[in-house]
Order: C-alpha cells, then structure tokens, then sequence
C-alpha cells in the first residue's frame, strides 16, 4: 500500500468518525429542543409557592383538596370536576355507610344519554354550554336546591379582567362556594391547545394569581397562574384539530349559594 492510498483511508475514516460524532450531537441537540419543561412561564407550581396557602384561611383550596381526583380519562375533566364540586358542596358524609361521590357514579345518574361517549378516552369532550348543563343536572339529583350556578364569559377588555378578578375575590372570601373553569389549558402551561375543565383552589389578591387545581393528574399538579393569563385562556378558542369543540371558548361556573 502506498502512502497516498494509506494517508486517504486514514483521511476517510477520520472523516466517517466526525460525522457519526456530528449525527449524534445533531440528534442529541434535537431531543433537548424538543423536550420542553414540565411548567411554561404561566404555570407555578403549588409547591414553589405556599405563602398564601399557608397564611390565610383558603377556603377552597383546603376543602377542595380531601376532594382532589385525577380526570379517569384524557376527555373526563368535566367529569372529575364536576366529582370535586359535589363532594366540595356535600361535605364529607356522616356515616359510614356513606360514599362520596365518584365518577362511576356520575357516569350511572348523570353523564348519560350518550354523554358518557364524550367523556370517555378518545371521546370529544364536554363544550361550555353541554358543562353548565351537567352541573345544573347534578345539583338537581343530588338535591343541592340552595345552590346556583352563575356563568362568567368575560369580554377581552379590561372591564373583563376586572370582573374575574372580582368573581374571583368574592369566591376566596367564602367557604360555601366554589369556580369551574373552562379554559384553554396550553395557554397556562405551554403545552396541549385545547380546552379543559378543573376548578380553581385559591385566588391571592394581592399579586393577581390564581391556583388552578388540574385535574389532569398524570401531567400536573396544581400550579399557580397569572389571573390576566386565565382570561386569555377562558377566550382562545380550540384549534380546528379539535373536532366538534373546534372553536369553543370557555368561562367560568361560579356554584354558590342562593340567598
């Protein structure tokens, strides 16, 4: 062999190595863009920030947490959150013969006739409206008669923002009510863009954020999210990938009691 053949084979397997050397890196680079942290800059989770859970009385985020249930499909956070809300306004039972209320349950007296499919895995999901409804059904079945449902859709206006924060503000103050929010769930964590439902846990005042307790439990836990950023995610509407909620907006479901 001679030193030109010699010296180009050496050449080339050089060449060969850094571009296998340069592949991986590409692919390795490409991986680390691609996995995005588990939070987006509107999502803080709770326990980064327990000041305010901690030094007031949260009402709702300490009654709503013996409650807290995972949404038992990817298209059941209605569901689970209408679960959390009954369990929130019934109380722990008495006696212990006593259940509370559970999803299964749900499916047998109130998410039926045909609703029971949307809420399933792969089902299309609840739209605001087929949501206000549920939840008046399963205050009506669980004879919950002192209770009513007012619906905030808020306009993209200032005016707008001050009145979630007032709803908001008056819901914190009280033990006897809770608030469901539909919304666009990407908007707070970055992530998936399209609509869900949880209830809200708490709402601090005094640095505008409020504690949205997910009930997308294989992802989340709950997090803290600007209340300007909510607004934003009641009023986007689901992407055309979305199917029949293509287009939908959200609000918010105040359940409180009648007077």
């Amino acid at each position: 062999m001679n030193l030109f053949i010699r010296n180009h084979k050496k050449f080339n397997s050089i060449l060969l190595a850094l571009l296998l050397l340069s592949t991986v890196f590409c692919v390795e680079s490409a991986w680390a863009l691609a996995r995005l942290p588990k939070f987006g800059s509107y999502a803080i989770p709770i326990t980064q920030q327990t000041k305010f859970l901690r030094r007031t009385d949260a009402y709702d985020y300490w009654k709503l947490s013996q409650f807290y249930l995972p949404q038992q499909t990817s298209s059941a956070c209605g569901l689970a959150s209408t679960a959390m809300a009954l369990n929130f306004l019934l109380s722990v039972p008495k006696f212990s013969d006593q259940t509370l209320i559970t999803q299964s349950a749900l499916l047998e007296t109130v998410f039926i006739d045909g609703v029971g499919d949307k809420v399933a895995e792969g089902g299309d999901g609840l739209k605001f409206n087929e949501m206000v409804t549920l939840v008046k059904k399963s205050l009506d079945f669980y004879k919950l008669k002192n209770y009513t449902i007012e619906v905030i859709r808020p306009a993209n206006t200032l005016e707008g923002l001050a009145l979630i924060k007032r709803v908001l503000a008056a819901n914190e103050r009280s033990p006897n009510d809770l608030v469901l929010a539909y919304f666009n769930q990407g908007v707070l964590t970055s992530d998936w863009d399209g609509p869900h439902i949880s209830p809200i846990g708490a709402y601090n005042k005094h640095n505008h954020q409020v504690l949205i307790m997910d009930v997308d439990r294989e992802w989340y836990p709950p997090y803290w999210s600007p209340v300007s950023k909510l607004l934003e995610a009641l009023l986007r509407p689901a992407p055309t990938d979305q199917g029949t909620l293509a287009g939908e907006t959200g609000g918010l479901l105040w359940i409180k009691r009648k007077y």
